[in-house]
This record gives C-alpha cells, structure tokens and sequence, in this order.
C-alpha cells in the first residue's frame, strides 16, 4: 500500500440553504456547530473525538443527479497532493478560497468529485 495523501475530515452534504438544514443535522446526530461561513458553510462537531464530521455546503442551484455528497480530505501540501491524485488517474477541477480557507476540487478516475484543503 503507498503513503496515505491525505485524512478523511468531512462527508459534505450540498444544499441550497445550510441555515435550514443545519438544524436537522444537528439532532439528527446529536451535535452542535463546530464552526460556520456566513451562509455558505457549516462543519458540524463530530460525534467522537476521532470522528468524521458532516459540514453543510451551499451550493446555487442542485440539478437532478448532481452528486449531493462529497468527501473532505486535509493535505498537508495542496500542490503535492494535486500532483500525485493526477498521477493516480484522478483530475484537478478548480480552486476556492473562502473565510482564509483554501482548497481543491479534484475528481477520481470515476468522475466522482472530493476536496482537498490544507491541514
């Protein structure tokens, strides 16, 4: 097995209204927020120390069939991380920044899309 590229922070559920759904989460799981962006993003606490958390993500406009949910990883290097999930097969996408937060779209070599943000 090769060196693990990054840790597995969140499963990010897309919405066109986190203040409404935020809530539903919250006793769903039985946590509160952890840390919120305005309108745009939510990261629920985790439900154990170690745990992976669900965050809230405003999208414009869900379509049919758009993918709702999408894995969060931290990296210690975005440019390497870029660069060996290429090499891997998977492709680069776009890039954010927001709230000082800067991160990656990335796709596997199945069109599924993830994050990939500093640690």
């Amino acid at each position: 097995m090769s060196e693990r590229i990054g840790t597995l922070t969140s499963v990010v559920i897309n919405t066109t209204d986190v203040a409404a759904l935020a809530p539903f989460w919250q006793a769903v799981l039985g946590v509160e927020t952890a840390h919120a962006i305005d309108e745009y993003f939510v990261w629920l606490q985790p439900q154990s120390r170690h745990g992976v958390r669900v965050a809230l993500q405003k999208v414009p406009d869900p379509t049919p069939g758009r993918r709702r949910l999408h894995l969060d990883l931290l990296v210690d290097d975005l440019a390497s991380a870029r660069g060996r999930i290429e090499a891997l097969g998977g492709s680069h996408v776009e890039d954010h920044t927001m709230g000082g937060i800067s991160w990656s779209v990335m796709r596997d070599p199945d069109g599924n899309e993830f994050c990939i943000a500093r640690a």
